[in-house]
């Protein structure tokens, strides 16, 4: 998608500096201004606006060139992302994964099965043994450019799977600030008056740069792309799905990633459904790509903020990686579209976050010396009242913002 001209402001690098003094939240929420001085003091940031100042959106290199947070409300609005902001301050690394946070961070699959980048060889699939690759982790990425709008990355790097493949790739991605006239394009909605609006992309580009194929037989690779959000109790991701049969089509959803989920957390309709995004139990969902849909999104009550991911879903693509942690019977038989709620792995333990998540992926990818692929995914916050709201969520989801609220009783 393009940038609109209007966007006559600035991407610039900013240094870390002393956070400045600015106006306390309401509880449970943060102000962007708060988040981007706790970016700033720890780590060097790239800040995308528009020519208003009202659409803000905050990148680090050093963490692989990801999203942490935008606004569409300029320094004293609602930080959208979710931030660590205690693992950011501490400067500590942790063993296994990094939750520094984010709106859009950059991933490779598949996390499990026989082809797993996050499992050594002969390894089990257990916590102790789950690693987060460091290149989508601690490594950071270069940042090549960045101008009005937009910003340049890039990673050359080698992972090798636990089949024992070894992988040589090149990773370049760009994130763009999106206007009005991208958003009408893309999500096919327009903004009502009354509705503030900050949007992005991410175009994430992986190239083989070795001398092999990627082939199935020993494993490939896939772009994955995660969006981390605050939770809060009435906080309802919706997701539609192409009906049909089961023989048709396939199950509609997968919900065994950490054990099912229970029917007061999911409600599942003939052509949507619905997942709680409180942060109060880990629990994932997966959509296959025979029942995806380019559009998936979530509703925020507290923040009165209604968000839209869309997502790259090449047509007839039916091979997608899976990352259940096991050894598969149909290591291509993945998800195209992901969320996952946050929340204690076990009694009394305490959560990543807590954080919910939009997630897209791209098709696995068999690519030969020298060939690439792309996906790109998008991320757009509508936020006003639930009257303004609701038009954008029955054109984008087929579903009322009453509907999404009433969903769990809210």
């Amino acid at each position: 998608m393009r940038v609109p001209g209007a966007l006559a402001a600035c991407a610039v690098l900013v240094m870390a500096c002393v956070p400045a003094e600015g106006p306390a939240p309401a509880e449970g929420l943060r102000r962007y201004q708060e988040d981007l001085d706790l970016l700033k003091a720890h780590l060097d940031v790239v800040e995308l606006a528009d020519a208003s100042g009202a659409a803000r959106v905050a990148l680090v290199p050093a963490y692989q060139g990801r999203v942490m947070t935008s606004t569409a409300g300029g320094a004293d609005g609602w930080s959208l992302g979710w931030i660590n902001e205690e693992l950011i301050a501490s400067g500590e690394t942790l063993a296994h994964m990094n939750p520094y946070g984010g709106e859009d961070r950059l991933w490779l699959g598949p996390e499990g099965g026989q082809f797993a980048v996050f499992f050594e060889e002969g390894a089990p699939f257990d916590l102790e043994h789950w690693q987060t690759p460091p290149v989508v982790d601690t490594e950071p990425f270069d940042l090549v450019s960045a101008d009005a709008g937009q910003a340049v990355f890039g990673r050359r790097a080698s992972l090798v799977n636990r089949a024992g493949f070894a992988f040589d790739f090149q990773i370049d991605r760009t994130v763009r600030l999106l206007g009005e006239d991208d958003v009408r394009s893309g999500f096919g909605v327009d903004v009502p008056e009354g509705v503030a609006l900050v949007a992005f992309e991410s175009e994430n580009r992986l190239t083989n740069v070795g001398e092999d194929p990627w082939e199935k037989e020993t494993g490939l690779l896939s772009i994955w792309i995660l969006g981390m959000f605050p939770p809060s109790p009435g906080a309802t991701v919706v997701i539609p799905f192409a009906s049909g049969s089961e023989e048709e089509l396939g199950p509609v959803v997968n919900d065994a990633y950490f054990g099912k989920v229970p029917a007061d957390r999911l409600i599942v309709e003939s052509d949507r459904l619905f997942f709680r995004a409180d942060g109060q139990r880990r629990s994932k969902i997966g959509i296959s790509p025979r029942r995806a849909n380019p559009i998936c999104g979530s509703y925020d009550p507290d923040r009165r903020v209604l968000t839209l991911v869309r997502l790259t879903l090449p047509t007839g693509a039916r091979d997608y990686v899976n990352s259940m942690w096991e050894i598969q019977d149909e290591p291509y038989g993945g998800d195209a579209v992901n969320s996952y709620n946050d929340g204690p792995p076990e009694s009394g333990g305490k959560p990543l976050g807590p954080f919910y998540e939009l997630e897209s992926s791209s098709p696995a990818l068999s690519l030969e010396p020298g060939e690439s692929h792309v996906h790109v995914h998008a991320t757009a916050h509508f936020q006003g009242g639930p009257e303004a709201l609701d038009p954008i969520a029955r054109a984008a989801l087929g579903v009322g913002i009453a509907e999404i609220e009433a969903a769990f009783g809210g």
